[in-house]
């Protein structure tokens, strides 16, 4: 498998035909988002890789050359790597039925270029605190792929206006688009948590 430090935990429930994807933000390790993905979807297997680039000793999944300014070269690579390795898991680990992301700030923005990039891998996506990865030159086909977009109206880094930018683009590729406003900034609320939960629930 292509060499991710991650968790990998079979579903409890054994009828589940879902593997939760868990993204970590800046500074986070593959076991930041467990807590988050048990209680989001419980009985879901849970893949959770670590960031393979270190910020300052900080794992991540791509570089960034400033606050909000992303590598672009870097992330579309790292985007294919971790696209190679969910397919690695999926053929190691036995892993059939659908995969759905979880990711939060840096682990969403590289979900939401997984979907840009490779299009059909996720079945939805449930991006927390996720900004415009890049412009795609070519709207992919997203018909069927839902996404939840969690943002903070007051969140310093990510303007109303980029949450609103990311949702035309998924939609415009044809994704099912929801929107949550959390009332505050870059930290996750509980209001985040339950609209996911409610969210997966219609999955």
């Amino acid at each position: 498998m292509t060499d991710f430090i991650h968790r990998f935990i079979p579903a409890p429930d054994p009828d589940s035909r879902t593997t939760l994807l868990l993204l970590h933000g800046t500074g986070g390790n593959e076991d930041d988002l467990l807590p988050l993905g048990e209680s989001l979807l419980p009985g879901a297997a849970i893949l959770s890789p670590r960031g393979k680039v270190l910020e300052r000793g900080m794992p991540r999944f791509f570089r960034r050359i400033a606050e909000g300014v992303f590598d672009i070269e870097d992330l579309k690579f790292r985007t294919h790597e971790l696209a190679q390795f969910i397919e690695d898991a999926r053929s190691h680990y036995q892993i059939e039925g659908s995969i759905v992301a979880a990711g939060y700030s840096n682990g969403a923005n590289i979900a939401a270029s997984l979907l840009l990039l490779h299009p059909g891998l996720l079945a939805a996506a449930a991006l927390f605190r996720v900004m415009v990865p890049f412009v795609p030159d070519t709207s992919p086909d997203l018909k069927g792929t839902k996404t939840l977009l969690a943002a903070g109206r007051q969140d310093p880094i990510i303007p109303p206006s980029g949450t609103l930018q990311l949702s035309e683009i998924l939609k415009t590729a044809g994704a099912d688009v929801s929107i949550h406003w959390h009332n505050g900034g870059h930290e996750l609320g509980q209001d985040d948590i339950y609209a996911a939960q409610v969210w997966l629930k219609k999955e």
